[in-house]
């Protein structure tokens, strides 16, 4: 079968990020992503003044002005069990200690997105259960203001308010009201603009006003702001280093002086070695390359970033871009099951933002399959936060790997032709030596103890995921 991941358990199991980090005084949202047959009741001992659960949800809000590391017990309890797990909650200047996990709507819907639209994946997150699994954005990607230019009177209209204020257009409405909906569900909300005139596909942005507009996404609700180049080619005098830094060193330094934490999501493609510098202008993730596309060779292009590790860690992401799998532009995928089982577990092992993109009110039993297994996501999670990088090569054999917090190793096998081939990860390679118990994460099963190197035949652009710790 093609499925790989196994059901989850009806027991309960505590998923998702284990550190979670916010600024003191700011509003403090966390949703206990746990799996297993409800009803469920949930509990927290030992969270920072003013937080309180909702036992029922699981729904962790307030805010806290204690600095510090705080461990928290979750529980997570039905009438088959009762699962423990600690959660750090990190009170101080940095937030996405872990990659962001979410959707954007993108290459589900383009240019023709409505608010029906985002309320229904906020519904099919929680409907679906990827939000037992960690995912909590629901980000909105362009085409929610007015179109410059256009006779439609939809998306035509004003482009702000008589004091400058950015508006909606037709197809969105009250946007506080939105961002409050998906809040309600423990989920989190992302909105879009760019430092050019307009965006991309010609839409009302942010030029001119980005002091303005910064504190709107704040006073509306939203927790992460996508922040796309396009126009502002047009208004810069070069495309050199200081005018590429220069808006996203705006926008990094107003969205921190909000009262609210919006995770900074910097798409300028990957110009001018953004890595080195999109922490510096306050970057929480930036995009490492162009568009993603829908065919092989655009989600491999993501193993070029091969060396920029050093660029990541908790709370500054390298980003290749969304997870395009399922239903896209309203058909499926083209991509076999084993590319789209090389996509995520690539992903995962880069430690980069987990954006699906694809109509998750349409999602079939494999697509919520790779996107929810939850050894895969713990690799991608993890709060050690290191990015994987390429430890051997040869022919069409790639071996990645990264380091885990407890001392474990995540390693990737990849094949990359168009033939089966044998791909085998040395110890010595992976930085490992002696006996070692290996787990391969898609299927959830222990191989067994190896002591020089694992491996198999993978089959064309397929991947296998393993954890291996001592023996």
């Amino acid at each position: 079968g093609i499925i790989l991941t196994p059901k989850p358990s009806p027991k309960p199991r505590i998923n998702g990020a284990m550190i979670f980090g916010v600024r003191p005084g700011h509003p403090f949202l966390y949703r206990i992503a746990a799996t297993g047959d409800r009803p469920m009741t949930f509990g927290a001992k030992g969270l920072p003044e003013g937080l309180a659960l909702d036992s029922n949800t699981g729904i962790i809000t307030g805010s806290t002005a204690t600095r510090g590391t705080h461990k928290v017990s979750l529980t997570a309890e039905n009438a088959l069990g009762k699962a423990t797990r600690e959660l750090r909650v990190v009170v101080g200047d940095e937030i996405a200690l872990t990659p962001m996990m979410g959707w954007n709507d993108f290459c589900a819907f383009r240019w023709e997105v409505t608010e029906k639209d985002i309320r229904a994946a906020a519904d099919a997150m929680v409907s679906t259960g990827l939000a037992d699994h960690g995912y909590c954005y629901v980000d909105i990607d362009g085409c929610w203001t007015a179109k410059v230019g256009s006779d439609d009177p939809e998306i035509s209209g004003p482009a702000r308010d008589a004091d400058g204020n950015i508006l909606p257009n037709k197809r969105f409405g009250d946007m506080k009201a939105l961002a409050d909906y998906i809040h309600s569900k423990g989920l989190k909300a992302g909105i879009y603009t760019g430092p050019g005139p307009r965006t991309c596909a010609g839409w009302i942005a942010s030029y001119g006003y980005e002091a303005q507009d910064a504190k709107r996404f704040a006073e509306w609700g939203y927790d992460l702001l996508k922040y796309d180049l396009c126009s502002y080619r047009e208004v810069w005098k070069n495309n050199g280093l200081e005018e590429q830094k220069k808006p996203y060193a705006l926008m990094g330094r107003l969205l921190k002086e909000q009262n609210r934490d919006i995770v900074f999501s910097m798409c300028q493609y990957g110009g001018a070695k953004v890595w080195e510098w999109g922490k510096e202008v306050g970057g929480n993730a930036w995009r490492t390359a162009g568009d993603i596309g829908f065919d092989h060779a655009r989600y491999t292009a993501a193993f070029k970033e091969n060396g920029l590790e050093k660029w990541a860690g908790p709370g500054h992401w390298n980003d290749p871009d969304f997870i395009a799998i399922g239903r896209v532009l309203g058909r499926p995928t083209r991509l076999t099951p084993n590319e789209q089982y090389s996509y995520v577990s690539l992903w995962s092992l880069l430690a980069a933002p987990m954006i699906v993109s694809c109509d998750l009110t349409k999602m079939d039993d494999f697509t919520l399959s790779l996107l929810s297994n939850d050894e895969v996501l713990e690799v991608n999670q993890d709060p050690l936060g290191q990015q994987a990088h390429r430890v051997a090569q040869q022919d069409d054999a790639d071996v990645w790997a990264k380091d885990m917090e407890d001392g474990s190793k995540a390693i990737g096998l990849f094949n990359r032709g168009e033939f089966p081939i044998e791909v085998t990860a040395k110890w010595s390679d992976v930085g490992v030596s002696g006996k070692q118990r290996v787990r391969d994460l898609w299927r959830q099963k222990d191989l067994g103890v190896f002591s020089d190197s694992f491996g198999t035949e993978i089959p064309r652009h397929g991947a296998v995921m393993l954890r291996v710790w001592p023996e």
